[in-house]
């Protein structure tokens, strides 16, 4: 018989929202308890939304939107346009892509990259940049 206990997995959706609220609220040095202060909410319930544990409603999401000072669509950059794209091909973009913001915010350098790389307003810098990292990322394989 199987096991009644069934793990609940984040949907990729609730992730990625989840993790954008958070690289916004860091890069403009908010707290989860003061976001959470300006939204009504415990910090908990922020760390649950972050972690996609927790789906965001609407109006939150519109709330955040506003106390972060981004549009709501902010929090859905990144995902593959679910008008355009097969529903497989969507998911399996969109985990992908979670795992690896993750695993980057989940180092301080990482998280300190994120922070100061939008700083940088000129893109041809930015580009550099990005193939400095993507040369010595080979470089070490």
């Amino acid at each position: 018989m199987a096991d009644s206990f069934e793990t609940r997995t984040p949907n990729y959706v609730d992730l990625h929202v989840g993790g954008r609220v958070r690289i916004r609220r860091k890069m403009i040095d908010l707290s989860q308890e003061q976001l959470a202060d300006a939204i009504g909410l415990t910090f908990q319930q922020v760390q649950k939304y972050e972690r996609g544990a927790n789906r965001i409603s609407a109006s939150k999401l519109y709330e955040i939107a506003r106390t972060l000072q981004v549009p709501v669509s902010f929090f859905f950059d990144g995902l593959a346009d679910p008008v355009t794209t097969e529903p497989t091909e969507v998911i399996e973009k969109a985990r992908a892509s979670e795992r690896i913001v993750s695993e980057f915010l989940s180092t301080p350098e990482g998280m300190e990259l994120a922070e100061l790389f939008p700083k940088i307003d000129r893109g041809p810098l930015r580009r550099q940049i990005v193939d400095l990292v993507r040369a010595m990322g080979v470089s070490e394989t």
